[in-house]
Formats: structure tokens, C-alpha cells, sequence
């Protein structure tokens, strides 16, 4: 018996490079605060991304990943989810953090070297930065499995880029959320680059959200830098997890304008016309032109923008070189439970040494 078995991927673009719209926007759309508060959110992120960066030319800062390219989707995430949801992200999903109640100051204590800074203070559901590559994936199913044992009307966003999806840890995520109809939403970031390796060489699909169809959830592809495209799908995929129904992966296709990380050339691997072509295609810009065809935004608005969000990320700045380093005893009190006898006289000697007060 011969059986054919056809799937579907579909593809979502609202608006053009010049802002424009192509077709009708989706009715939220027209919540002028919501758009104008998304913008907002993504000059601040890109103001923060390049003192981040410049912090750590000085060395005021451990090695950073730019997120230059990303804030459109991360600000998407951050206004879909709500409060009793919870966010799994990984390294570059900084525009997302903001939205959800990380500070800046505590953002750059954690690329400062501090773990401090994964203790975030008003958004203490999400998880921390995950740098491992799809480990991340693991944890989210985790959580989405217990909100279903639970019986709870929530939902997990868990971010990745185009080189996770390669990694088993990915694929067998996938697989579970399917098979347990998991409240979750794979938010896989399609920058076109894992470190050096293009996207054409890391996959024989023509799609990465078609990878969806193997663990029996629908996959959708969206143009990432376009601010309506996305949260149109996420909104969506959310609604559909939050009801029941199970998961979704939602592939976003942007550009990763910047290197990987400060400890990164992308000048060695990719071309300059290459980068000048994905710029002119810049979601940050778009949404813009947006704005300013629907005569929601002025070039005085812009400028006390920048000037606002300059002044927050010198606030936030100041606010993390003023903190104190940590106790050198912090790399053992908080490795054990309980810390084993072989290793107290160690951690007498770091008291000594560094003459703090022991507690």
C-alpha cells in the first residue's frame, strides 16, 4: 500500500525594507503605544549593546555577544509573554531581558563575570543565560512538562539560533514536545551564522522551521526583522500553547550584523558587501520608516530618544562598576550543599588571604 504524506510550511512578511506595509496588518497593529514602546525598546537595546561592547575593549567586561541584528525578535518576545510565563533564553536575547525585568546593570554584571548577575531580582521565574549551544531546549521542555502535569494555562519560550537545531539536545526537545503536546514555543533565531559556519553549510533543509514536522508540531517561518511578522506568529503561538494544544516552532530569519562575540573577526569568514546588504535590510530602520509613513515619529522624537537612552545606559554603567567584587569564598559556598571536609581548610585560607569577614 502506497501512502503520500504532504506538510506545509508557511511564511509571514508584513511589511517591506522601506517600512511599508504589503498587505493588511493584523488588527493589534493598530495600538500605536505597543509599537511605539517596541521602537523604544530596540534603540535602547542597540544603545546598550555598543557601551556593552566598548566596556569591554577597556576591560570593564568579559566577553560580550552583540546583539545587533536581534532586537526585533527579542522585543517581540518580551511584549508577547506574560508575567506567569516563562522565558529560556540563551546569549543574544538581551532586548528580550529588558522587557521582562532584567536590569541593564545586572546584564552586565553577568557578561562582567559575576554569576550575581543571573540573580534577577523581578523576573525570578525565567531561567538564567544559557551559553551552551540547545542545552537550553532540555530545560524547557522540563518546565513546559510540569506546567501540563499542572494543569496550568502558561507557556515556555525557549530561544536558540540557526546552529542549535543541529544538536541533539534540540532534536530531542522537539521530539518530546510533540509527543507530550508541550506548552512551549521553539523561538529558533536564523542570523545565518554559527560562529563561522554559514547556515548553507549546517543543514540540507531548505527551511529550518520545517525541522518542526519531524516532532509532529507546526513550523512557521517569519521574516525576522520585521517587528509584525513576528509578533503576529508569536502572539499566536502562545495562544495556541497557553489553550492546550501543544507546541510550535517559529523560525525568525535576520542577520547577525555584528561578530559573534567580542573574541570574534566575522571580517575572516564574510564578505563586506555581504554585511552592507543585510544593514540595508535592518529591522530597527524598517519599523521606523514605519512610523514615520504613519506620522507617529519626528526626528526631534528621535534625538530624545538617543539622548534618554544614552542616559539610562550610563545610569546602569555606573551602577555595575559600583558594585563590590564577590567574596572569594562564593566558589565553594555555593558549589556544595554541604562543603567537604577536605576542602574547609581552603576555604579558611581564602578568608585569610582576602580579609573578609567569614559568615
Amino acid at each position: 500500500m502506497k501512502s503520500r504524506y504532504d506538510f506545509h510550511v508557511d511564511s509571514l512578511r508584513y511589511l517591506n525594507d522601506q517600512g511599508l506595509p504589503l498587505d493588511a496588518l493584523p488588527t493589534w497593529a493598530e495600538e500605536s503605544e505597543r509599537v511605539l514602546a517596541a521602537y523604544r525598546n530596540m534603540v535602547l537595546t542597540r544603545t546598550f549593546d555598543q557601551k556593552a561592547i566598548a566596556l569591554q575593549r577597556t576591560g570593564q567586561c568579559g566577553t560580550y555577544p552583540s546583539v545587533l541584528g536581534h532586537e526585533v525578535v527579542g522585543t517581540a518576545i518580551g511584549q508577547c509573554m506574560t508575567p506567569d510565563d516563562v522565558f529560556v533564553p540563551y546569549y543574544r536575547d538581551q532586548a528580550a531581558h529588558i522587557l521582562r525585568g532584567v536590569k541593564l546593570s545586572e546584564l552586565l554584571l553577568y557578561w562582567g563575570g559575576d554569576e550575581r548577575g543571573s540573580a534577577w531580582q523581578d523576573c525570578p521565574h525565567d531561567l538564567p543565560i544559557a551559553v551552551p549551544i540547545a542545552t537550553q531546549c532540555c530545560h524547557a521542555v522540563g518546565i513546559a512538562a510540569a506546567m501540563r502535569i499542572r494543569d496550568e494555562h502558561r507557556a515556555v519560550v525557549c530561544c536558540l539560533g540557526d546552529g542549535a537545531t543541529s544538536k541533539g539536545d534540540f532534536l530531542e526537545s522537539l521530539n518530546l514536545a510533540g509527543a507530550w503536546h508541550l506548552p512551549v514555543v521553539f523561538m529558533v533565531i536564523n542570523n545565518q551564522w554559527a560562529i563561522s559556519t554559514p547556515r548553507s553549510l549546517q543543514s540540507g533543509t531548505e527551511t529550518i522551521a520545517q525541522k518542526a514536522i519531524a516532532g509532529g508540531i507546526p513550523g512557521h517561518l517569519v521574516d525576522g526583522n520585521d517587528y509584525f511578522a513576528v509578533t503576529d506568529q508569536l502572539l499566536q503561538a502562545l495562544e495556541r500553547a497557553r489553550a492546550g494544544k501543544g507546541a510550535s516552532l517559529i523560525e525568525a530569519v535576520t542577520y547577525r550584523l555584528g561578530d559573534h562575540t567580542t573574541a570574534d573577526d566575522a571580517t575572516r569568514y564574510r564578505s563586506a558587501e555581504e554585511l552592507k546588504q543585510a544593514w540595508e535590510r535592518d529591522g530597527i530602520k524598517r519599523l521606523q520608516r514605519y512610523l514615520h509613513h504613519r506620522a507617529l515619529w519626528s526626528p526631534d522624537q528621535e534625538q530624545q530618544l538617543q539622548t534618554d537612552c544614552k542616559a539610562t545606559v550610563e545610569l546602569a554603567v555606573a551602577d555595575y562598576l559600583a558594585v563590590p567584587p564577590a567574596p572569594a569564598t562564593d566558589m565553594l559556598d555555593y558549589l556544595f550543599a554541604k562543603l567537604p571536609k577536605a576542602l574547609e581548610p581552603q576555604r579558611a585560607r581564602l578568608v585569610v588571604r582576602h580579609g573578609q569577614e567569614d559568615v
